[in-house]
């Protein structure tokens, strides 16, 4: 590298290699971190981000004055947003109401335009972030989309400078290359490379409940009923990217979102590294694969982001506590459900007319179902607000249930305390969804339910 770089593009990558000592303690083997912290845009999506504009430029596609567009996370928008700093072009993001406030207000800080849009909606709803990025593309004028998830520009990148790093750096004695998978980047680009290098190197992935990469990984299923929404960032979708290559992942690690969050406190109290939500997630991961690995075993982990993205919520105590991933005394959605006081998850489908939504109510004494779209959750209804609905319009009952359907219920991990429920369920939120990763299945619990074992 020179000693005085001319714009700040020029130190993106080189990042240090750091051992894991506290947090991977009875780990065999020894565990590094690829702290991709230390680029100027504080993450990983830095490196990818000057390919796909320079693989656009060369190829025509992006125009000096031009307007950069992408549905982003955070991190790749601010990668792209350096660059377009530093070439002269405007930017226009959109988002999920998911992501951290910080990341947005990240963004903007650059002079990006940042429109935040659903969360729990299909890639192809016209609402959803792919979707608007999509259409915007079409109308602004000599625009350009990134499409960070199937512009192979990503993967390339990381092919080409941080499987080379990663290899130099461990003097080519990694064993083990451990990321979290969101566009596939990351893993395919650096895994590729290092089973070049070396065919025995695995290649394992961390996925999140609520993502479908895990069993399509294992069965070659794409299955909808996977997909749910879940609060771990940076990683996991509902879709499959261009830029994940199957072929090289060699295994792929659910990790919950309690899980991932409290590692990402842990990284930053025991080792000092103050990292994003998905280093947490690749690092529980890792723990949860650790019978996996000998003494001789060199694991390399990636670190994607920093810390700074997340204040307001996982280094943010009180949002913990709303999330239930604090340990508390006392009863929890584990204990109603083993006691049988809560049911079983029941749903309908989204298309269904609204009689028949009310006779599985009746025929099985619920007050409120979930609704789903091709096994997807994407709403409720309660019986009070299906009740107001007949009573306004009697034809209603010949409608499909989306039409009158309410917003989804909340997820919760099944081990959430009694008393942060009871706190959940209000008159606009009449129920809250369990989930038990175990033994996947999905349990109702509602107002009446934690009355129960209250009295």
């Amino acid at each position: 590298m020179k000693k005085i770089a001319d714009t700040i593009l020029e130190v993106i990558g080189h990042t240090p290699m750091v051992r894991l000592n506290r947090v991977t303690k009875g780990v065999k083997g020894t565990v590094l971190a690829k702290i991709e912290t230390f680029n100027p845009g504080n993450s990983i999506k830095d490196r990818m981000a000057v390919r796909m504009i320079e693989d656009a430029e060369r190829a025509g596609k992006l125009k000096p004055g031009g307007t950069i567009i992408e549905g982003t996370s955070g991190n790749t928008g601010m990668g792209l947003a350096i660059v377009a700093v530093v070439k002269g072009y405007k930017c226009i993001f959109t988002t999920t109401d998911k992501q951290s406030k910080e990341k947005a207000d990240a963004l903007r800080a650059f002079g990006a335009e940042v429109i935040v849009c659903p969360t729990n909606v299909d890639p192809e709803d016209p609402r959803s972030y792919y979707s608007v990025s999509s259409r915007l593309e079409k109308e602004v004028p000599n625009s350009w989309k990134a499409n960070q998830y199937d512009n192979l520009s990503n993967s390339a990148a990381h092919y080409e400078q941080t499987g080379p790093e990663i290899w130099d750096q461990t003097d080519g004695r990694v064993t083990h290359l451990v990321a979290g998978v969101g566009t596939g980047g990351t893993i395919s680009g650096v895994g590729r490379y290092l089973k070049e290098k070396n065919p025995k190197i695995k290649v394992w992935g961390i996925d999140t409940y609520g993502s479908v990469f895990k069993k399509y990984k294992e069965t070659g299923i794409f299955d909808k009923n996977e997909i749910y929404p879940y609060i771990t960032e940076g990683i996991g979708e509902d879709f499959l990217p261009k830029n994940v290559d199957f072929e090289v992942i060699d295994h792929f690690e659910k990790v919950t979102d309690k899980d991932a969050a409290l590692m990402t406190r842990r990284i930053a109290r025991e080792e000092g590294i103050f990292a994003g939500n998905s280093a947490g997630s690749a690092v529980a991961g890792l723990l949860q694969l650790k019978d996996q690995f000998t003494t001789a075993d060199v694991i390399v982990v990636i670190f994607h982001d920093h810390g700074s993205r997340y204040l307001g919520k996982m280094f943010n105590d009180e949002w913990m506590r709303e999330k239930g991933f604090f340990e508390k005394s006392g009863m929890t959605a584990r204990d109603l459900v083993a006691s049988g006081v809560s049911g079983e998850l029941l749903s309908i489908e989204s298309r269904e007319r609204v009689a028949a939504a009310v006779k599985l109510m009746s025929a099985h004494d619920f007050s409120q179902i979930s609704i789903t779209r091709d096994a997807r959750l994407v709403g409720s209804l309660n019986e009070t607000h299906l009740y107001a609905q007949l009573v306004t319009d009697p034809t209603a009952k010949d409608q499909p249930v989306e039409s009158i359907m309410q917003p989804a219920f909340p997820f919760v991990d099944i081990s959430t305390p009694v008393d942060l429920l009871s706190t959940m369920i209000t008159p606009t939120t009449p129920a809250v969804l369990v989930r038990d990763f175990k033994t996947d299945k999905t349990f109702i619990i509602t107002r009446s339910d934690i009355i129960r074992v209250l009295v």
